[in-house]
This record gives C-alpha cells, sequence and structure tokens, in this order.
C-alpha cells in the first residue's frame, strides 16, 4: 500500500496536501503492474511550460513586503548609468528566485534560463552567468553590512513575533569545507575535514520562526571569543529592538559563549543569557565540592537519577567589571546525557553546567537551554537545502554577498510560507517540502488578449488559492 504519511498539523496524508493522490490500495482492482516505459512515445511541445509554478505567487509576495523596492533604494547605487540593463536590484531577486527554485549554485541559473516563467520574471532575458559573478564582487563591506541588516529584518518578522510571550535567540558558528582557492579560505577548526581550508561563520537563529537574524562571514581560522563580542552586541540589540518591553529575550550559546565580554554585551542590552560553561579545573573542583544537590527526578525505586545545583564560584574577570553569573550544574545517571563528565568516584553522574543572569529555577535553566539543540537543524538545512557552503567565486566579499543572499531567500521562504500556508509552517516543513509545496508546481504560461495567465493543477491547492 502507498505510505500515507501523517502531517502534525494537517491530519492529512503529506501528498493531499501538495495536490497528489491518495493511494488506491486494496481498493485498486488486481495487482499493479508497471508499464513499459519503451511504449511511451516522447515528443517536443510548443507550450510554455513551467516546473517553478509557485515563483509567482512567492513573486507577489516579495511585491506586498515591498522587497523590490528596498532592494532598488539600497543597492541602486552599486551598478548604475544609462547602459545598465540588469540593475542590481533586479539580479538579487534573481538569485533570490533561483534559491527558492533549488538551484544554490550560480552555474545552476544556466538551466533556469530554460524555463519560461522563470525567464518571464527576471524580465524578458536571464544574464548570463559571468555577469551575475562581476556582480557579486561589485559588493563591498558598506553594502554586506546592508544587505546583513536586510537579512535580520526578514528574519524578525514582528506580527510573527508578537505571539510570542518569550523569544530566544541562539548564536553558533559553522564550518564551511571548501575545495579550490578562495580568499580567507584557511586552515583551522574542522572536525569532519581536518587540514582542509574553510570559512567559518558567525549564524544567528530565532527558534520561534526558524529564521536568520544574523550572520557575519569569517576565515577559517578564526575561533570565537571575546573578539566577538561587538558582533554578538549587534545582533542581541536588534532582535531586542524587534519585541515589545513585556516580551523576555533569551540568548543561548554554546561553551564558546563563556567569555566576559560577550556575557556583558548581552547583559549590557537587557537580555538575559544561557550559556554552557567551560568546565576549567577551577570551575570542575567548585562542582565537585559542592554538598548540597537537590533531587529532581527519581528512579522507580525512588533513587535519584538528577538533581541540580547552584555552585558558588565566579570567575576573576567577571568580579572585575561587576558581572553578576549565575553558576547551575545538573548530574544526571541517565543515560545518553550527551557529554560524559565524571567528577565523584564513587557516583555514576556525569554533569553538566550552565551560566546565566536570570533567576529561574535551576531545573529550568537547563531545559531552557536544551532547547538550542534546533539551531543544529537548522544550520543543516541551510547548507543542504540553500547551499550556504557553495561559494561561488573566490573573492570573499562576493562569497559572503552570496551566502546573505541565500539566507535572505529563506527567510523570505519562510515568511511566504507563514503567510500562504500557516499549517505548513506550523508543521516546521523543512525546505524541500515547502519547495514541493509552494514552488516546484507544473504549469503552463499562456498570453490572451494582451495578459499572461498561469494554468497550474487544480489539485494544488496551495497554489491555486482564488484572489
Amino acid at each position: 500500500m502507498a505510505s500515507t504519511t501523517i502531517t502534525p498539523s494537517t491530519g492529512k496524508v503529506r501528498r493531499d496536501v501538495i495536490g497528489g493522490k491518495r493511494g488506491q490500495g486494496k481498493h485498486w482492482p488486481g495487482r499493479v503492474r508497471r508499464p513499459d516505459p519503451a511504449k511511451i512515445e516522447m515528443k517536443p511541445t510548443s507550450e510554455k511550460l513551467t516546473g517553478n509554478g509557485g515563483l509567482v505567487r512567492f513573486g507577489r509576495f516579495m511585491r506586498e513586503l515591498r522587497v523590490p523596492e528596498d532592494l532598488r533604494r539600497m543597492f541602486h547605487g552599486l551598478k548604475g548609468g544609462p547602459l545598465v540593463v540588469y540593475g542590481m536590484e533586479s539580479q538579487i531577486q534573481l538569485l533570490v528566485d533561483a534559491h527558492v527554485a533549488g538551484e544554490s549554485r550560480v552555474f545552476g541559473i544556466e538551466a533556469l534560463a530554460a524555463d519560461p516563467l522563470f525567464e518571464r520574471l527576471a524580465g524578458g532575458t536571464v544574464p548570463s552567468v559571468d555577469t551575475i559573478y562581476r556582480d557579486l564582487g561589485r559588493f563591498d563591506e558598506r553594502a554586506i553590512a546592508t544587505l546583513e541588516e536586510f537579512v535580520a529584518k526578514h528574519g524578525l518578522d514582528r506580527e510573527a513575533l508578537r505571539r510570542h510571550r518569550e523569544h530566544h535567540l541562539d548564536i553558533d558558528t559553522s564550518v564551511l569545507s571548501l575545495t579550490g582557492d578562495h580568499e580567507k579560505a584557511r586552515v583551522g577548526y574542522n572536525p569532519q575535514h581536518h587540514r582542509r581550508p574553510s570559512l567559518h561563520p558567525i549564524l544567528a537563529r530565532s527558534a520561534e520562526l526558524d529564521t536568520c537574524v544574523g550572520a557575519f562571514l569569517r576565515p577559517g581560522d578564526t575561533g570565537f571569543g571575546n573578539d566577538d563580542a561587538p558582533q554578538v552586541a549587534r545582533i542581541v540589540a536588534r532582535v531586542k529592538s524587534a519585541l515589545t518591553p513585556k516580551q523576555k529575550l533569551y540568548v543561548r550559546i554554546d561553551a564558546a559563549g563563556d567569555c566576559t565580554a560577550m556575557m556583558g554585551g548581552i547583559a549590557a542590552a537587557d537580555a538575559r543569557f544561557v550559556i554552557k560553561a567551560r568546565l576549567t579545573k577551577d570551575l570542575r573542583d567548585a562542582v565537585a565540592g559542592t554538598a548540597k544537590w537537590r533531587t529532581v527526578d527519581r528512579d522507580a525505586v525512588d533513587r535519584p537519577v538528577t538533581q541540580v545545583a547552584e555552585i558558588e564560584f565566579a570567575r576573576e574577570e567577571w568580579t572585575k567589571i561587576g558581572l553578576a553569573v549565575r553558576v547551575v550544574a545538573v548530574r544526571t545517571k541517565e543515560p545518553g546525557a550527551g557529554k560524559q563528565v565524571f567528577l565523584w568516584p564513587d557516583e555514576e553522574y556525569t554533569v553538566k553546567v550552565y551560566l546565566t543572569n536570570d533567576a529561574e529555577p535551576a531545573e529550568e535553566v537547563a531545559a531552557r537551554y536544551e532547547g538550542r539543540a534546533g539551531v543544529e537543524p537548522l544550520i543543516a538545512e541551510w547548507k543542504n537545502g540553500w547551499g550556504i557552503g557553495d561559494m561561488p567565486c573566490w573573492a570573499f566579499d562576493a562569497n559572503h554577498a552570496a551566502l546573505l543572499i541565500k539566507l535572505l531567500a529563506h527567510n523570505l521562504m519562510r515568511r511566504f510560507a507563514r503567510a500562504v500556508a500557516p499549517r505548513l509552517a506550523k508543521a516546521r516543513w523543512r525546505i524541500d517540502w515547502l519547495r514541493r509545496a509552494l514552488i516546484n508546481v507544473a504549469g503552463k504560461l499562456v498570453r490572451s488578449g494582451r495578459q499572461w495567465s498561469l494554468l497550474v493543477p487544480e489539485a494544488s491547492e496551495l497554489v491555486c488559492q482564488r484572489e
């Protein structure tokens, strides 16, 4: 019988939601027999057929958000003059459309140029890839900063944010391993591909919206610590400004965020941080010497399984600047509790330690930090579904701009899904399924009475909604 995977938010099989048909199963007369494909004749057609019918509705949504106008205002100066054919704002929109349709590399536009709808939306002619490469090379430091702010603007949908009492900002870094020659691609920390050059971006995620709210591309041999505190502070400030005074902001970072300047910047922005602590020797000694543990979970025979404690500990640099940090430890005997750190020879407890400036109970601090796990799947989607690791050329600034355009496409796609298919957005469908449902829809482009029309399958409920 055909698979009938149920979508959590709709109660329907996923194929129904994207316009497919449910399997007939036992109602089918007899055994299914596949036909011989050699007996199906293939012929050319003069019809203008497209495989990306959802780009029309996506383009309308972009105009409703005034994206074309904003791009023209911000980047028109990068490529001006009366002889310009492909304006910079049009080139950025072209790349966004290409990425939304599933092409992660610039040269993939060569294939999309054969799609009549893509060509029509591009203005009637698709530029050569050489032109696009040159235009990416026009981005300078100032233009990149403007583009990064624009990415964050569409990652911080204020209307969607209003629905949440609390907001969580997850900040992480990633390794983009590269082959070939790329500016500032250097050998650094790379757990999967040792000794391979890479780039090392900082990425910030809105946990509630699953969008990017900050991104900075850096050389591959760059670590994460005090030098990055100003950038982290800017991201925190921008997210804080998008919230109401009553909404709380929690910033979650792994042990790389255990540095004084970073925590001080977050606290100065009136935000709360929940950071996994670096288990230095003095901190391990303080945890091991703590006697007051409170049990929060027991096994079937009433033996302690998980305990929490507040550790009397402060680093010298915290004291110097007057930074108040609570140190919370959680020890557990549960299997699969992550990295195993045993501090008690006669006990089978493994321990995790967190730093925070919030006053909530210790077990809630730990639970809040564990919600940060969602940033890893999202970064994986940015790599696999959007190709943020596919660098188009040698120049660092051009690659930085290409990265930001892909993240802009991701944010706009998430906003698009929330607007036209809220059930799918609520179910947190990943980009492959969202493309199938909303973008990669077959259609026929026709012109009649000076009006262009796109004919799409009637069963595609997410594209064929009437105005």
